[in-house]
């Protein structure tokens, strides 16, 4: 679905207070200080690691695959592929602080508590209490992403790359946005664009970008986008993250090809030209 002409049927969108988070932060702690930073939430339990996947994924002695909240690492080859870059640093530094904890280590799960692939959905903290997926992104080693219901630490994880964002560690050494216009493939990505135009209906909020890109909010979601200002950011460089999905299997006259589904509003922001 493409979108039309601005129209927010009297929806009001405020002024934002959490737009700059994501993309801004005048931290230059270290990254111990960082995922010291993010709490220790109750309802913990002690495990122990039995393998460590790659850079958000571990496997536990009891069996359970543990995909790690907040965090999106770069991906290993699979079947031959090649690995993306940082993708075996982020393996190898969370096998290390996996190790420095003598494999065992704290784990909080999830509000929402496995995925779609049946992996346990968590928090990991090590013996000093410190969150593994903030330590990752403040050294550059992935993507900070807030998935609702999931975000009880997404302040303290983003706040962890503004650091590495802005010290150009890992990941972000070079800019890794994608623009709107150059989307070729499914999957992960922070992505760059031009904001075009608003609309609201009874799949949610619709933001059309430049290229053949819509951003969709789902209904249940938009009230955590009423502090954004949106009206004001149409013609504005953005940028957005999260799984983009090929609609042109269905294709429908006017209806954009690619498709980014948001629910938190620390994966969308004003575009900021730090690269």
């Amino acid at each position: 679905m493409r979108c039309r002409r601005p129209s927010l049927h009297g929806s009001t969108l405020k002024k934002a207070s959490l737009w700059g988070a994501f993309f801004v932060s005048t931290l230059a702690t270290a990254p111990l200080a960082l995922a010291a930073a993010c709490p220790l939430l109750p309802d913990g339990q002690e495990v122990e690691v039995r393998q460590v996947v790659d850079g958000d994924t571990l496997r536990l002695v009891d069996g359970r695959s543990v995909r790690l909240i907040g965090i999106n690492a770069p991906e290993l080859g699979r079947s031959g592929g090649t690995a993306q870059p940082y993708a075996e640093d982020a393996r190898r530094r969370l096998q290390a602080l996996v190790d420095a904890s003598d494999d065992r280590l704290r784990l909080v799960p999830g509000r929402e508590a496995t995925d779609h692939y049946g992996r346990t959905l968590a928090h990991l903290y090590d013996r000093q209490g410190r969150n593994l997926e903030a330590q990752l992104i403040a050294e550059g080693l992935g993507y900070a992403v807030a998935i609702a219901p999931n975000t009880r630490l997404a302040g303290c994880q983003v706040a962890a790359e503004g650091a590495a964002r802005k010290a150009r560690l890992g990941v972000w050494k070079k800019d890794p946005t994608l623009s709107a216009t150059h989307i070729q493939e499914s999957g992960f990505a922070v992505v760059q664009g031009r904001l075009q135009g608003i609309e609201r209906n009874r799949g949610g909020l619709w933001l059309q970008f430049d290229g053949d890109l819509v951003v969709n909010v789902p209904n249940r979601f938009v009230d955590a986008f009423a502090e954004l200002p949106l009206q004001q950011w149409i013609g504005r460089q953005l940028e957005a993250r999260g799984w983009i999905v090929d609609r042109s299997r269905r294709q429908e006259a006017g209806r954009a090809r690619w498709q980014l589904t948001l629910s938190d509003p620390h994966m969308l922001g004003l575009r900021v030209e730090s690269f």
